[in-house]
């Protein structure tokens, strides 16, 4: 058994520093993203996996060689934030829309068999205007100001104050915010049955619920690369600024 992990370690705290383990934590359905505050120990209680068991998965996984360019934790916040919102964020743009769409298509043609859908319908425009909110918050509010941070610190001078106070406070908004999103998709996949369409679905029932799964894999990795790395860098960096003066 690997020494490097104990069940003390938080679930987001391994997969931040070991990215090659979020497969594991997948397989099993442990919510890594906005669940990544919760111990292993906890993990292993709540999905009845014996610790020993699930150390030797993850121990297999930190085998797999390290690719420096995927280990996010080593960059710098800046960089990381406008890579979400280049990547991440822009994905959402594209895919909101089209999941609307899609949604509200195979609730009205499927919906007197599959009334679920009218749920999925609703839950998938829940989704949507939450994440668009959110996203506009990060964009001009929350993600400038740590970009600032950076700079103070690369100068060497004091980050200006900002409305809001400490870098905690949206932060611990946008974390909110993420568990509520994190509850829509725990949502959708129960709904949907992990996003598994019925014999009867037409080509684009299949598609939606394809599209639905993407978005569910994308959201909550776009969710651990802010609250176990981006976050946490945030908020030490303007401790270590504001001890400094």
């Amino acid at each position: 058994m690997n020494t490097i992990l104990h069940p003390d370690m938080t679930i987001g705290e391994v997969v931040a520093h070991h990215y090659q383990t979020a497969e594991v934590f997948s397989r099993h359905g442990i919510d890594f993203c906005c669940g990544g505050k919760k111990s292993l120990a906890w993990a292993c209680a709540d999905k009845d996996i014996a610790w020993e068991s699930l150390a030797d998965e993850l121990d297999q996984a930190l085998l797999s060689p390290e690719i420096p360019s995927q280990n996010m934790d080593k960059w710098e916040p800046d960089f990381l934030a406008e890579y979400i919102v280049q990547t991440h964020h822009r994905y959402l743009y594209e895919a909101l829309p089209v999941l609307r769409s899609y949604a509200e298509k195979i609730a009205r043609v499927h919906g007197s068999r599959h009334p679920e859908l009218k749920v999925v319908e609703k839950q998938v425009d829940l989704l949507a205007g939450d994440l668009l909110e959110h996203m506009a918050k990060e964009e001009n509010i929350l993600f400038p100001y740590i970009k600032t941070l950076c700079a103070a610190r690369r100068g060497h001078y004091q980050a200006p104050a900002m409305p809001f106070g400490t870098v905690q406070n949206p932060i611990g908004m946008m974390e909110h915010e993420h568990g509520y999103a994190g509850s829509l998709l725990d949502n959708l996949r129960e709904l949907t049955g992990d996003f598994t369409p019925p014999d009867d679905a037409c080509t684009t029932y299949r598609v939606a619920f394809a599209k639905l799964k993407e978005l569910d894999e994308d959201l909550r990795w776009h969710v651990h690369l802010e609250n176990n790395i981006l976050f946490p860098k945030a908020i030490l960096m303007e401790q270590m600024l504001n001890n400094q003066n």
